[in-house]
């Protein structure tokens, strides 16, 4: 046998052996995107912008930390997050340093405060600037990286607004992403990020879920920005993007280099999370970790009728079906009950994990009809999955 045909037998023999062993492709995600490239794939995986009964310019869940002790055991760092929603992801991707994340949300001002976040994260090179520029607000004297949230948060809470300080950041941030990266964004959107910069102003560190001009319906006791940065995990640690230095300079080298894309899309929509599976298909990557908060909860209600022409929760499984997954990717859930760190006399922690396979198959199976029975699911509650386990099915 010559040589050239020794070569293509001995490759054709390691194809083979590859594909019958069900291994993972090799990972080829970059480690930096270009600002070309990043506003192609914003735009391109993106739908039409939908509405929804809040600004959410805040998470409203205190207990997301809750999960993250388990999650950082099934979770290895390297691999791809997905999420919904605007600051909370910055913890989990704090917490479990994936190479790459998505954000899809069915509002455009999502992706703009995100945006706005990237912009910040890349003119801000600790936290104490990052909080003066998130707030317009003049940085307190005796702040430094060995500060706690305690420490940052009480400082800021009664540190005086800077109006000249907002009109710069301002311009700053619209300077950044329309000249430097030179995103297309339009005048439209410039007008939003100027309504979002403006309410992290007027409300500062007391901005919370009903801020904003669509809000106030009423719904008092919402966590602030303060009380979501420094909730704790069940041990009292706390953990948020902003609770050290290191989480916080993971999250700016990660923005840095373009690896957080997020989009607007609807989670039961036809497009954009189909999209980013077929992006990490392409590159050989499996999704680790997808927070949901509680968008099932809607995507149950009324689903495939008026105002959810899109086939609600069904089409939602559906799509994610579409995602390169294996036996630890996992969903993060947010569920009603406590506050701060505790339980507040519910059975289950505020947020929770679950296998993403075992939900897909629940629903397959007539086990998921409504939103509770999604919580029937096993759930991780510290054992990990054996990936070399008979009931890992590999990537799919």
């Amino acid at each position: 046998m010559t040589k050239s045909r020794f070569r293509t037998a001995l490759l054709a023999l390691v194809l083979a052996l590859w594909s019958a062993t069900g291994l993972q492709a090799i990972d080829t995600l970059p480690s930096q995107i270009s600002d070309d490239e990043f506003w192609k794939l914003s735009e391109s995986a993106s739908e039409p912008g939908g509405s929804f009964q809040s600004e959410n310019f805040l998470s409203n869940e205190t207990g997301f930390q809750m999960v993250l002790p388990v999650l950082t055991r099934i979770v290895k760092p390297g691999g791809v997050y997905m999420g919904v929603g605007p600051e909370q992801n910055f913890t989990y991707i704090a917490a479990i340093h994936p190479k790459i994340a998505f954000i899809v949300d069915i509002r455009r001002q999502n992706m703009l405060e995100h945006l706005i976040y990237k912009a910040l994260f890349e003119m801000s090179d600790n936290r104490a600037d990052f909080l003066s520029k998130l707030f317009s607000r003049k940085r307190p004297s005796g702040l430094n990286d060995k500060s706690t949230p305690d420490d940052m948060f009480i400082a800021y809470r009664t540190a005086p607004t800077d109006n000249d300080a907002f009109k710069k950041n301002l311009q700053d941030i619209k300077d950044l992403l329309v000249k430097k990266h030179k995103f297309g964004l339009t005048n439209e959107d410039q007008i939003n990020i100027e309504h979002v910069y403006t309410v992290f102003h007027d409300d500062g560190p007391e901005i919370n879920y009903n801020s904003g001009t669509l809000n106030g319906r009423g719904r008092g006791g919402m966590p602030n920005y303060i009380d979501v940065m420094t909730a704790t995990d069940p041990q009292g640690q706390q953990r948020s993007y902003l609770a050290t230095e290191e989480n916080y300079r993971f999250l700016r080298e990660l923005e840095g280099r373009n690896m957080l894309i997020p989009l607007t899309g609807d989670f039961g929509g036809k497009k954009a999370i189909r999209a980013v599976g077929q992006y990490l298909k392409d590159h050989g990557a499996t999704v680790s970790a997808f927070y949901l908060s509680n968008v099932e909860n809607y995507l149950f209600q009324n689903q495939g009728g008026p105002g959810n022409p899109n086939g609600g929760v069904a089409s939602f499984y559906a799509n994610v079906a579409t995602l390169p997954l294996d036996s630890s990717s996992t969903f993060i859930r947010s569920r009603s009950g406590g506050g701060g760190g505790g339980f507040g006399g519910s059975s289950r922690p505020p947020n929770e994990l679950a296998s993403i396979l075992e939900t897909l198959d629940a629903f397959k199976d007539g086990r998921i009809r409504g939103y509770q029975d999604i919580f029937n699911v096993p759930v991780f509650r510290g054992d990990v999955p054996d990936p070399s386990s008979p009931r890992n099915p590999g990537p799919r």
